[in-house]
């Protein structure tokens, strides 16, 4: 059986589509589609990135992780905190610390 697609390969796709797309007649069509495709490609070298980025600091990137019963799931991060990498959480609420500080912006807690 083969390799699935991988990363590169969905790129390199987007970027023969992007090629395509240059030659849809109709001009707003075309700035469309060409806009879809270049977003398309700007997410997938962040994913590609910070999947290489974690990958680095030996965490697994595509584990996931069940909420144990009665807990509720965390919200999903925002795309600058998940860009960020190697910077300390709050144990209580998993903000990002500031190194200037002594305790969570957010809620509160002293640094342990």
């Amino acid at each position: 059986m083969a390799e699935s697609p991988n990363m590169d390969e969905f790129m390199r796709h987007l970027q023969v589509c992007v090629e395509e797309a240059r030659t849809i007649a109709d001009s707003q069509e075309r700035e469309q589609r060409l806009w879809q495709l270049e977003s398309a490609l700007q997410e997938a070298i962040i994913y590609k990135n910070r999947y290489e980025e974690l990958q680095r600091h030996g965490i697994d990137p595509v584990r996931l992780v069940e909420s144990e019963l009665g807990q509720s799931s965390a919200p999903a991060p925002k795309k600058v905190e998940a860009l960020m990498t190697g910077q300390v959480h709050c144990a209580t609420c998993k903000a990002v610390l500031e190194a200037d500080l002594d305790f969570c912006p957010a809620c509160g807690s002293q640094k342990s």
